[in-house]
């Protein structure tokens, strides 16, 4: 059976060797997770455990995870989001005017974009890396993005997500430096962030998971680890 409790105060790519050690600025750069550390003790349960990273391809979060016997996938799903919406726009300009012609409901917009998204197996996935995607997505994605990912999630599997408590100062991303040290990374904007999660907004959203825990820091991030 998988590991169900929490400690209390716990604070795909060919591998590679480590690079070389982090500059000052890049130690500045970073913040320590304690979600992170428990999310991987969940894990360690199952080998090969799959991970889904739903972020950029880092390479140091590639080998990282690989060199902890996990699998890896990626997909950087607000890059994709974003490439979509353009080539709708882009497709509605272009077309005739007719019953297309008053745009797309939010709704349609996200079913037709999990058509070609998040596509694995059911409960094929042990742990994803949600970073903080759920503070940019509108309500109507939200929902059936988390219905995608509870089903693709093994029983047991976890979520690991981070929420801002107040709307970010600038747009970045984020890899793995250890197993507990999360590296941000400033980069161009992909999306505005506009929505900031109440603690109830968030239980709502992981509603169908059986266990949750939150992490508060210093920098206005609290982090969700999420037990299906």
């Amino acid at each position: 059976m998988a590991k169900t409790r929490l400690p209390a105060a716990a604070p795909a790519a060919a591998a590679s060797k480590p690079g070389p050690a982090p500059s000052a600025n890049r130690v500045a750069n970073t913040r320590v997770s304690n979600g992170l550390k428990e999310f991987l003790w969940l894990l360690s349960d199952v080998r090969p455990a799959r991970v889904l990273d739903l972020g950029p391809v880092w390479q140091a979060t590639v080998t990282f995870l690989i060199e902890k016997g996990y699998r890896v996938s990626t997909e950087d799903l607000l890059l994709a989001w974003k490439e979509f919406l353009t080539a709708e726009e882009e497709r509605l300009r272009q077309a005739a005017t007719g019953e297309e012609g008053g745009g797309v409901s939010q709704a349609a917009l996200a079913e037709r974009f999990l058509d070609g998204a998040l596509q694995y197996p059911e409960e094929s996935i042990r742990g994803v890396l949600a970073w903080d995607l759920f503070d940019y997505f509108d309500p109507e994605m939200m929902s059936r993005m988390m219905d995608r990912i509870f089903t693709i999630l093994q029983p047991g599997g976890a979520v690991l997500a981070m929420f801002h408590s107040r709307s970010a100062e600038r747009f970045q991303r984020y890899r793995l430096v250890d197993s507990q040290t999360v590296e941000l990374l400033p980069a161009p904007t992909l999306a505005i962030h506009t929505r900031v999660f109440q603690n109830r907004e968030i239980l709502d959203l992981f509603g169908k998971f059986r266990s949750s825990k939150t992490f508060v820091g210093r920098d206005q991030v609290r982090e969700g680890l999420f037990i299906k």
